[in-house]
């Protein structure tokens, strides 16, 4: 008994030292997402705790962030869940509920297929960083 719990302890720490290689690499695939995603644009500013919706037509997914794209084509606003959220790619859509105006820090967020309507897991969104497109 002793000898079969060695090995299913030492299963599990081999286990969990591969689980960490695919995480740095999805984190590296990660941030190059980001960043070809801003390349670009500039920071316009401090991050922002709200954006108004009206100021806002649509989202899509840039690595760990997400990119609510401005009501003008030279303007968007990144938003870095701390906890990260599930992709936005492969036809999923963001609902998001709100009770004011405005999309703020702490609103909750729902990826979400809206031909079935499955649920893919939920963020809370954190602070909107604005971004500018450079000039040319």
């Amino acid at each position: 008994m002793r000898h079969a719990l060695s090995l299913a302890c030492a299963g599990l720490a081999v286990a969990a030292c591969t689980m960490n290689e695919p995480a740095e690499a999805d984190r590296g695939a990660s941030e190059a997402r980001t960043s070809a995603a801003l390349a670009d644009y500039e920071p316009s500013g401090p991050p922002v705790s709200c954006v108004s919706m009206r100021n806002l037509r649509g989202n899509h997914s840039a690595g760990d962030a997400i990119v609510f794209e401005g009501v003008g084509p030279d303007r968007i606003w990144v938003n870095r869940p701390a906890g990260g959220c599930p992709d936005l790619n492969l036809g999923r859509a963001l609902r998001t509920m709100t009770t004011t105006t405005q999309l703020c820090r702490g609103d909750i967020a729902t990826v979400f297929d809206p031909v079935s309507g499955i649920d893919y897991g939920s963020c809370g969104l954190g602070d909107f960083q604005p971004y500018r497109r450079r000039p040319r």
